[in-house]
Formats: C-alpha cells, sequence, structure tokens
C-alpha cells in the first residue's frame, strides 16, 4: 500500500511558462548547428541505407531478390544464351543473361531483404539519396543508374584483428603448408640435367 503523498505548497502561477522561457533563453545563446543542406552536405554514417545500387556482373538471373521483395518493386528481364562445348564432345551450355533490371523507388520500404537474400553479391546499400523527381514515374530507375550508384558504395569495414580467422582463408593456407611442405621434402634426382649440383662433374 503507497504511504500518503506529502503536502505540497501552493503553486506559483505562471512557472511553467517561466521554465520554458529560460529553456530558450538557453538555447538562443549557443552556436547553431543547422547544417544548411544543400550548400553543407550531411555526414552521413557508415552503414546509411540510401538508395540500392546493382554490381550486374555478378547477377545471375536468379530471380530471388524479386521473389522475396514484400512491396514487389523489383523488375528484371531476362533471356537464355547457349554457350558452345568448351571442349570436343562436350555439352553445350546455356545460361540467363541479364536484360533489364529496375527498382520503383515509390514502392520501395528500404527493409533490406533483397540485399540480404542476393548469393552472389550483386545488391548493396549506397549513401545516395539525392534522387528526388517532380513525376513519380521517374523513380523507377534502371540498371544503367544502378550500376552508377554501385561506385558510390562504401568500402566495406575492416575485419576485427582479435577476431577468429576466416574458415576459407585458414583452409587454403594449410592447403598451401602442406604442398610447400611436399614440395620441398621431395628428393632430387642427382641425374637431372636441370640441377645445377647434380650430375657428374
Amino acid at each position: 500500500m503507497a504511504g500518503p503523498t506529502p503536502p505540497t505548497g501552493p503553486r506559483i502561477p505562471g512557472i511553467g511558462l517561466a521554465k520554458g522561457l529560460a529553456v530558450t533563453l538557453r538555447t538562443m545563446t549557443k552556436k547553431t548547428v543547422t547544417a544548411q543542406y544543400p550548400d553543407a552536405q550531411p555526414d552521413l554514417p557508415p552503414r546509411s541505407r540510401g538508395v540500392i545500387a546493382l554490381f550486374e556482373e555478378n547477377c545471375t538471373v536468379c530471380m530471388l531478390c524479386a521473389r522475396e521483395c514484400p512491396d514487389w518493386c523489383i523488375y528484371i528481364d531476362s533471356h537464355k544464351e547457349t554457350l558452345p562445348a568448351a571442349a570436343p564432345g562436350g555439352r553445350e551450355r546455356s545460361r540467363n543473361v541479364l536484360d533489364r533490371f529496375a527498382i520503383d523507388f515509390s514502392l520501395c520500404m528500404y527493409c533490406g531483404i533483397c540485399i540480404e537474400v542476393c548469393p552472389f553479391d550483386a545488391l548493396f546499400w549506397s549513401p545516395e539519396f539525392e534522387y528526388a523527381e517532380t513525376d513519380i514515374l521517374e523513380l523507377t530507375h534502371e540498371r544503367d543508374k544502378l550500376r552508377e550508384w554501385m561506385w558510390t558504395v562504401p568500402a566495406p569495414p575492416a575485419l576485427d584483428p582479435a577476431a577468429e580467422e576466416p574458415k576459407e582463408i585458414a583452409a587454403a593456407r594449410k592447403t598451401a603448408e602442406k604442398l610447400a611442405a611436399a614440395t620441398q621434402a621431395e628428393p632430387t634426382d642427382p641425374t637431372d640435367p636441370a640441377d645445377p649440383q647434380g650430375g657428374d662433374s
């Protein structure tokens, strides 16, 4: 059970107004920190979500990004090409060729699902944000524009020096060390003409 509330003294009329004016006066004496955009460009955080950039060389037209998009704002068109056999008697191969990759940014909600599900690292966040248009139809950007934004994507942050080494790099180094050890352990043939120390003098 709560105890009795302490008695309050008589309220001074206008105390709230005086406190508000005091905050205003303190703020007026401080230096302004407003960035005058667009004359001063904002200092964006490194992981800011501006627009989605496309690195089309990595795109295999798997359609995973378009299928997982909750807004259905990604449009992809492609066609199949037949590649000749690499060796005589081999089979011909077919591959998908990207014809169109467009994103309607009037529908996009910047959830980043398309970037996360892309298995081949073809989509990236770009910090670019100045792409306003006067017509909503012009907010559908094709792959040429998405590729231009690719060159504004910041480099990934450096790895933590105390972090565990990636398994792929560790496996590759172990394989290289084994090959180097096997090469050094092989005995040289004394009759080998390529060996300057071996053979009869």
